[in-house]
């Protein structure tokens, strides 16, 4: 709604000047970058951490008996605890870095899926899932005969919960993994009744939590998830950095999934025997300096609040819902009644591609296409769509002018 107010302590101007990007001009025009659930912008205090260790103190991690590996070594571990407490994890070494949200997701699939679960098990989804947390485990049922269940999404685009569990009541599902925050819908599924629903009938729950982790406080204790999994690059950190947390019973019956140095206790030519939790689970050189870098998103990200990055957007998606909604031709995906930053949306006189290249020209900066959801456009019967993804810079007046601007492409395509 208009009359919405921002949180007073949040001064989204200041916080834009963090950004180095965000002062750029697209063709003459201020650049409106719309498009942060794909990949966020970087504040200075992310760029010039990563820039000051590889300048000051670079080596490789937990091999070598010298001052500058003992400093990476620090800092790959402190970002670790950091990581440990942005999750509220009751122990850090639950924290296992990967490249991605993806390469998580894959891990527990392989790990967790093929070394702990069997043939006639099954793994409950739903339709509003990224296809990071979709093709992994149809991989896992051609491979290992896991059954893969898939929940519905209502009209208004909310997880269905009594079909949730109706799919679980034979007692045959063994893990849930579900989005979040879905990053078409923006939706923000109710993690609680979730993880009660799940555990009651015998189940794990992962969340994916590539959109949420940057919109909402994660509390992973609260939420009662089994695992949880983040990227770096949405919560304005590097990319080539991810999180996997994992309750520490789980992690420790799960097998290596890739092998390699830094994951063995001890090796021969006949046998190995994997390193404890987390090494077992981070084969190779570890993304060292995008470790750091996350650990100074984190820093960043809580010295402004989460509460207040939180109260920030609210009052933008109101006024974004007031806005989009009241425009002649434009059709949102989903009105949940809790839902993040994300819009995607179609116009009824043009392509969502002709559309983008069109704001572009604006200098707005959108997503087109199905944003790594095919199935759940299928769901809403529409080919494709653009989607306006906000940040914690993101400002009420960038939502005006992207309202203004669609005014304007539909007088232009009509």
């Amino acid at each position: 709604m208009d009359g919405a107010v921002l949180a007073p302590a949040f001064d989204v101007e200041r916080i834009r000047r963090d950004f180095p990007i965000l002062s750029q001009t697209v063709r003459g025009k201020p650049l409106v970058f719309l498009d942060s659930g794909a990949s966020a912008q970087k504040p200075r205090a992310v760029i010039d951490t990563m820039v000051r260790t590889m300048e000051t103190a670079y080596a490789n991690v937990h091999r070598g008996a010298y001052h500058l590996s003992e400093l990476a070594t620090a800092g790959h571990e402190a970002a670790r605890a950091a990581v440990a407490r942005f999750l509220n994890a009751a122990d850090e070494r639950e924290i296992v870095f990967t490249s991605s949200s993806t390469a998580a997701i894959n891990l527990v699939a392989h790990s967790y899926g093929r070394g702990v679960l069997k043939a006639g098990d099954a793994v409950l989804i739903s339709e509003m899932e990224h296809h990071a947390n979709l093709v992994p485990w149809q991989m896992l049922r051609d491979a290992h005969g896991v059954e893969l269940r898939i929940a519905a999404v209502t009209d208004t685009g909310e997880l269905d919960l009594a079909d949730v569990e109706a799919k679980l009541a034979d007692g045959k599902v063994r893990l849930v993994a579900i989005t979040h925050m879905s990053n078409v819908l923006g939706t923000v599924i109710p993690a609680g009744p979730l993880a009660t629903l799940a555990h009651a009938h015998g189940a794990k729950l992962l969340l994916d939590g590539s959109q949420a982790a940057v919109h909402r406080r994660v509390d992973v204790q609260a939420l009662g998830c089994d695992f949880y999994v983040f990227t770096g690059h949405k919560l304005y950190g590097p990319t080539g950095i991810g999180v996997l947390w994992g309750r520490m019973e789980l992690l420790e019956r799960m097998p290596p999934f890739m092998g390699g140095g830094d994951m063995i206790s001890e090796v021969s030519l006949e046998r190995f025997l994997p390193a404890p939790v987390p090494a077992k689970f981070e084969a190779g050189t570890p993304p060292i300096i995008e470790a750091i870098g996350l650990h100074a998103a984190i820093d960043y990200v809580e010295a402004i609040g989460m509460p207040a990055i939180e109260a920030h957007e609210r009052a933008l998606v109101d006024h974004a819902m007031a806005k989009l909604s009241a425009i002649e031709g434009v059709t949102l995906l989903g009105h949940a009644q809790d839902r993040g930053g994300v819009f995607a949306f179609t116009l009824d006189v043009a392509h969502a591609h002709d559309l983008a290249t069109l704001l572009d020209r604006t200098g707005i900066a959108v997503r087109s296409g199905r944003h790594c959801a095919e199935p759940l456009h299928a769901r809403f019967n529409v080919e494709s769509t653009c989607r306006a993804s906000f940040g914690l810079y993101t400002t009420k007046e960038e939502v005006d002018y992207l309202a203004e601007a669609l005014v304007k492409a539909r007088e232009f395509f009509s």
